[in-house]
Formats: structure tokens, sequence, C-alpha cells
């Protein structure tokens, strides 16, 4: 089972089992059981790589100070044997929710006092809680029972299990953020804006060997994750950056510190506070005593947050503080309080990135001031406008700002990305492609029509320091404009025509075989604009010139894929492979190499989780055969049973397409042959009377189905000899229940076979047959995607074309002549009605009126 497999499985199953207990709260629990899972296997791990044994684990108690002392040494805590996770799944049906509050409350006391600030108190929201599992010892034990056995399979036995892990929680997080309401806020920022936000800050972090990077707004914990790791893959020392967190809400916090520590982060990269970032700034004081030895100012290369948005706060005597020299937020809307915190804390050469409501943008007042001073000093280098009902639990769009303590830029950069995204269930979303649409243009300062704009302050000083982003880019859809001439008298206007320029340059000789110039306007003649487009000879140069681009990708795949693919480090390559892909289209004019990436990115999806199958446990794994476990009800429960078997890499249907395609076209004829018999079934009802269909049991009162046991008394009683067309109808059509009840027996025989011979094949496969199957898996589906582009790109110009064509298709003149014929005929319809001598004056005048005699 796959990493998204496992969490989509342990997902369904914790949200079956948190029956009333709202989301917000259940994700504390389950969440809370994963990380002390991974507390107990970690040091059971360190332990095995210091020579201890299975039969030395006994020994962990805390009566041996030795080896308590050495855990801790090592971990950073200390749990005894009777404590860990896995000697909870040796308990059975014996595990007690006593064990749990024996255990949290052990280890609370075994934490190394050097790491106290990352392990103390960070189950206590998981201790306080475990009473709402149930109303009595024994429905919290079978919860908790049921919680341990659902994560038990979670991998977290070595650091390449730390990204499984960290899936898992990351999904766990995000589904339960989705269900949570307005309550998700507090604690979750979307993956794909995390992702926006890290990329903008790893591009200007690259090359630094040492890095501080701080979230004042912490949640999960999510956001200082993914700046983390965008930052590693770009520096490649994840070791070599320090994580500061603050976080107000406790289980939040606890949350954070958590999400941080099971990432595989070094404790002592972990910084993390408990407190209200507004009101309990850093620096701070381990004790008052000893302050002047503990004082540390904070200062960090990135800060990143996503605050409540227009919180109440205290401005009370905050203009002493140095934080809010530029101006102090009101007491109603504390974003921009938020944001001088980020900004105070960053170094000269640092970067900001910070989740905001438009509002920050044009309000005037105290925030107005401050916006002013943020931008006559410099600070402002990006404005992004997010889609609307991004976030989950508030619909209202968003905007992340980008900020610098030190820029010699005198220009902001304004981006509208708010229409780009796509639907996911009740939110928007942002694709990989939108991502990376936005991160190009923020960092390379590039103004790109209708999405971004470079803005002078000069400008912005005009429009009294107003950052509303419709001032600056418009990204709003063109009104559609009408011509009075070609309305009046037809054809194309040219200007219309001109509007597709892109297109005219990129085919030169396409317009003039579509559109024949008659002085005034242009006419279209052609009744099949798709067939001359595709016909004319730049277009076709086109899909050649572009299909030859793009031909060098499968071969280039194969070598980087397919030949060591344990050996793949998948998130290096995709990166690579979207650089060349880049590199491989850039000169075609009209294909979007956004597009171009989002199909690469949809296929990576799949192809990186096979990658790190095989990474994990070698090229053998493509040749794994697994049971296809489902949930099937069994005495009124939910039980888990065998349904055939699955490739663990290679699909069944894959496998049997190209290797075992005659067995399968066969199994499709059969298919098929039903099909055709029902419909020959159907065409045998259609064609008999009503009468006979209504005094016949053979088939139902509808009319539209045979019944089966009916049918076959009624042929029984025919006999040999049928009389009548109806007769013979119903003994045909016994004739092909026969047949279909004969073809599926077959078909379940033949499938049986040839899942069985599937197994078999995969499990046989030489290397040579192994590599070409997984290029049919992940390099033919996206060549045949990339391909396609082309056709999309013409087809867009084909809709386009009919429309300017049925645009103007019916002239003034036309509407003229259809009313004088409708008036006319009107009149010679008035010229049958009869009536008293009052209603024929006044039908004579209204036949005047439409122009009759």
């Amino acid at each position: 089972m796959n990493k998204q497999q496992l969490a989509s499985k342990i997902w369904e199953s914790a949200n079956k089992m948190r029956s009333k207990i709202e989301a917000n709260e259940y994700k504390d629990y389950i969440l809370g059981f994963i990380f002390y899972k991974f507390l107990s296997e970690n040091e059971l791990m360190r332990l095995k790589a210091n020579d201890f044994t299975e039969d030395d684990l006994p020994q962990l108690t805390e009566d041996n100070p030795d080896i308590v002392e050495g855990v801790q040494d090592e971990c950073g805590y200390f749990i005894a044997y009777d404590n860990l996770f896995s000697t909870w799944i040796k308990k059975g049906n014996d595990f007690e929710i006593s064990n749990v509050r024996d255990a949290l409350s052990a280890f609370s006391r075994n934490i190394n006092p050097a790491r106290k600030r990352v392990f103390d108190g960070i189950f206590d929201t998981l201790q306080t809680g475990l009473s709402k599992l149930g109303t009595d010892a024994r429905s919290q034990s079978k919860a908790a029972r049921d919680l341990i056995y659902l994560i038990k399979d979670i991998p977290m036995d070595g650091r390449q299990d730390y990204d499984v892990l960290g899936f898992i929680y990351e999904y766990l997080i995000s589904n339960f953020a989705a269900n949570a309401g307005k309550k998700a806020g507090e604690f979750y920022t979307p993956s794909e804006v995390s992702q926006l936000m890290s990329e903008i800050v790893a591009w200007h972090l690259q090359g630094r060997e040492q890095i501080k990077i701080y979230d004042p707004t912490s949640g999960s914990g999510s956001l200082l994750i993914h700046i983390g790791q965008a930052v590693a893959r770009r520096n490649g020392n994840p070791d070599s950056i320090m994580y500061y967190a603050q976080e107000l809400k406790e289980n939040t916090y606890n949350l954070t510190r958590m999400n941080l520590v099971m990432r595989g982060i070094l404790p002592d990269n972990i910084v993390a506070r408990n407190g209200d970032t507004l009101e309990d700034d850093w620096p701070w004081f381990d004790t008052l005593e000893n302050k002047e030895e503990t004082y540390n100012p904070l200062f960090v290369d990135a800060v990143v947050s996503n605050p409540p948005y227009s919180q109440n706060w205290d401005p009370t005597d905050k203009e002493i503080d140095p934080r809010f020299s530029y101006g102090i937020a009101p007491k109603s809307k504390a974003d921009y309080a938020f944001l001088l915190h980020d900004l105070y804390h960053l170094r000269a050469d640092g970067i900001m990135t910070i989740v905001l409501p438009h509002g920050v943008l044009f309000r005037g007042g105290e925030e107005g001031q401050i916006r002013k001073n943020l931008i006559e000093n410099r600070h402002i280098q990006a404005i992004i406008g997010l889609p609307a009902n991004i976030f989950f639990g508030t619909g209202i769009p968003t905007i992340v700002m980008v900020l610098r303590k030190k820029r010699d830029d005198d220009k902001v950069l304004i981006v509208d990305a708010s229409k780009h995204f796509i639907k996911d269930g009740k939110n928007n979303k942002l694709q990989a492609s939108d991502i990376k649409r936005i991160v190009d243009v923020v960092s390379n300062n590039r103004t790109v029509p209708k999405f971004s704009r470079l803005v002078s302050i000069d400008e912005i000083r005009a429009n009294d320091y107003n950052l509303n982003i419709p001032r600056y880019v418009d990204s709003s859809e063109d009104a559609e404009t009408w011509d009075v001439y070609a309305s009046m008298f037809g054809g194309v206007p040219k200007s219309e025509v001109e509007q597709l320029e892109e297109y005219w340059n990129a085919w030169p000789s396409l317009k003039a075989e579509l559109f024949r110039d008659n002085g005034a306007c242009y006419a279209c003649d052609h009744d099949d604009i798709a067939t001359v487009v595709r016909n004319n000879a730049d277009v076709q140069a086109f899909i050649a010139s572009y299909g030859q681009a793009i031909s060098g990708l499968p071969a280039d795949l194969r070598s980087r894929l397919v030949e060591h693919p344990e050996q793949v480090d998948a998130l290096g390559q995709e990166t690579a492979i979207g650089k060349e892909l880049d590199a491989m289209i850039v000169g075609t004019p009209l294909v979007d190499p956004y597009d171009a990436y989002q199909k690469l990115d949809d296929a990576w999806g799949g192809i990186s989780i096979d990658l790190e199958v095989l990474g994990s446990e070698g090229f053998d794994a493509v040749r794994a055969v697994d049971p296809n476990m489902v949930v099937k009800k069994k005495g009124g429960k939910d039980v888990e049973v065998q349904d055939g078997w699955i490739g663990r890499v290679l699909p069944f249907d894959l496998v049997q397409r190209e290797l075992l395609h005659d067995d399968l076209t066969a199994i499709e004829a059969d298919e098929r042959r039903v099909q055709d018999i029902d419909s020959e079934i159907e065409t045998i009802l259609e064609g008999f009377d009503e009468d006979d269909k209504q005094n016949s049991d053979a088939i139902n009162q509808d009319g539209d189905a045979f019944v089966a046991a009916e049918l076959k008394k009624a042929v029984k009683a025919i006999g040999k000899n049928p009389a009548s067309d109806f007769e013979r109808g119903l003994v045909q059509a016994q004739k092909l229940f026969d047949e279909t009840k004969k073809l599926k027996s077959g078909i379940k025989t033949k499938r049986n076979a040839l899942e069985e011979k599937t197994c078999n094949t995969i499990k046989a496969l030489s290397d040579d047959e192994a590599r070409k199957l997984l290029e049919a898996k992940w390099i033919t589906p996206l060549q045949k995607q990339l391909e396609a582009l082309p056709n999309a790109v013409i087809d867009e110009l084909i809709g386009k074309v009919n429309a300017l064509k049925n645009k103007y298709a019916t002239t003034y003149a036309d509407v003229c002549g259809q009313i004088d014929e409708a008036e006319k005929e009107l009149a010679g319809m008035l010229g049958d009605l009869t009536g008293n001598a009052r209603d024929m004056a006044g039908l004579e005048e209204l036949k005047a009126l439409l122009g009759g005699e």
C-alpha cells in the first residue's frame, strides 16, 4: 500500500471512528497518537543501531538510570518498555486507557532537560482530552485501542520514512481542516499556498549556508515545513535550517512541535513558543534572574505567516514598541500589527511573505499611514491577489504580500492571480502551474498583460497610496463589442479579425484562406472552418514543429526514470524535467509552457509514488503482487476481506494490455457480444404490438423488459413450433438469454484465469519487460498529453472564428426581411377571421399597420 492509499484508508476510518466528536478536536487525538508512535519507534530504531536486541528491550525501565540517561541523551526523552507503542499493540484486548495516561505522565517526567523546549507539555492536549473518547474507561479504552490499531502500519523506522509519515500527517490535517469549518483557519494553511510562499522565499535565500526561518502564527507548522523543504532543495543541507515558531493556542502549539519533530528536523533546530505574538514578543528571557545571560533577540532570514484576519488586539502603549515604528494598527484590525511584527524580525537581507485580507491594500486611517510608510521606505516587493474561497473556513479573497527589509528597487509588482485556479470540492485550489506562473513573475519582476505589472511609487503616490489590485492590473475579460456596419450589412469586422493577431503571426497564410477581403469587412465563405484550419500548411507545420521539439522527451525520461528507477530522486527529477520541457518548447508559439508544466505535474503524482516504492524496496518491487483488500459488510460490521490481487507498481490492466493482449481481446469480444445481445433483446421488445405485451406474463407491466422466469415458461409452452411472430420473438429472446448466461459464465472463468495469469506474468517479468511496462505506465501517457497541446490551441482558434462568423451571420436587412415576412403571414391569417362590424374595422386597421392590403 503506497502512502496515498494508506493515508486515505486511515482518514476514512478515523472519520467514521470520531462519531460525534468535532473534527477539530478529534485531530488532536489521532495526531497525538501518531506522534507518540513516532517517538516510541524512533527510540527503538536508535537503540537497535547501538546493538540493542529485542531481548534487551525489557531492560528499558525507569529503575535503570544509566539506560534512562543514555536514551535521553540520544533521543531527548525516555520511554520505558511497558509504555512503548509496540507494547501497547502486543497487549491486544488487555490494552486500557490507563496505559495511555500512565505513559504520557511518564514521558513528561523523563524529558532531557536540554530538550525541554521541544517536548515539555507536548502531550497535554491528548492527555486532557482522553476522557472525550468515551463515557467510561471501557469505551475510552476501545476508542484508543481502535486508534492505535488504525495507525500501527504507518512506517516510521528510518529517515526515508519521514516523507511517508509527513505526507500522512499533512493529509490528515488537511482533511480535518476541510471538516472543521471556521476553526480550520486556526491551524491550517492549504499546502498550495504554503508551496507558493515557500518557493518565493527559497528563491531569495538560495546559496546561503545557515538559515533562520520564523512563523509567528505557526498553526500546524505546515507553512514552516514547506519553507524548510523548499530551501533545503536549493541549498542541499536540511540540517542548516533553524526553525522558530510561536503560536497562541496551546493545542495548536503542540501540533506545531509534533509536526516539526516528525519531519526529521533536529530538535536542536526547533525553537517554539506558546504565547501571544503581539503581546509577548521575542527577545525572551529564560528567567528574570539571569535575563542578561539569556537575552536572545530574534532576527531571521525569512518570516512567513498566515495570521488571523482583522483580529482585535490591544494597541495600548505600543508606540514605544520598536516593532511598530511605522504606525499602530487599529484595535479592531491587527493585520498591520502582524505585518510590522514580521518585518521587524527580518535581517537586512531577509524576505517575508504574509497572507492578509484585501482590506489592507486600501483601508484608510492608521492603516493608510502604515501603508504609506511601507511604500515610501521601499519595503513592499510584491502583492499577489489569490483566488477567493481558497482557505478552509472562509470564502473571502486574500493576498500574499512579499516584503523586504532593504530594497533598492522603487517599484512594486502587482499580481492578479485571482482567475487562476481549479475547483476542488467546495473550495478553489491553485494548481502547480498556477504556482509556477506566480513565482516566475515575482522572481523575475515581470510584467505580463492581464496578470502582473511593475508599478512605480510615483503612480502609487498619485493614487494616494491605494494598492487595490484592479487599479493597476485589469484581469477581466474584454467586453464584447458589436460593429454597427457589419451588423447592418454583414461580413466580419476587420478590427475583430485583427484581435486574433497572435494566430496570424504564427500561421501567416491562414487568415487569407479563411477570410476574403471585400473592402469594408472580411467575408468568411467556408462552411467547415475546422477543415480549412487543420489543412492549412502553416498549421500542419506548427504541429510537426512542436512534435519534433518534444520528440526527444521519451528517450530522456527513459534515461532519467526507467533505467534505474530505484535510484531516482523524485523531487529533484521533476524540477529537472520541468526545466528541460520548458527549454524544448520555448520557441513554439501559442503553446502555453505552463499548460505543459501542468501536464507533467499531473503525471508526476503517480510516477513519484511508484518511484518512492521502488526507492525504498528496490527494483524487485516492480514484480510484487499484493492482495486487493476491500471493506465488506459481514454480520452488520465492516470487515476487510481480499478481493483478488493488484500489482504493487504495475496495474493488471496495463500488463494485460501490453503482454496478454490475446487473452484480453477474447474476453472483451465476449463482453461486446453481451452488450449486442442486450440491444437485440430491446429490438425484439420494440417489435411487439402493445396488445401482445399486455396479454403476456413474460413481459413486465411497463412493456420494456422480459420477466425471465415467465419467459422460460412461455417458451416451454410454445414448444418447437411457434405459431406467430410474437411467439417466434419470445423463442428468440430465450435463446439470447441462454447465450448471455453462457457468455457471462465464460467471461467470469476467463477473467479469473487471466487474473492468475497476470499474477504469474508480473512475478516472472524480466528486467527489460519490467522497464518497458514502466515506460508504458509513466512516459507514454504523458507524451500523448503533451502532444495534444497544439490541438487545444487549434480548437480554440476554430471556436473563435466560428463565433465571429456566427456573430454577424444575420444582418439588420435579414432581420427586417424576417419581420416583413412575419407581418405578411400574420396579415394573411387575420383575413381569415370573422366578427361584428366593430371587430372587422379594428382588424382592417391592424392589417394596414402590418402592411397588408
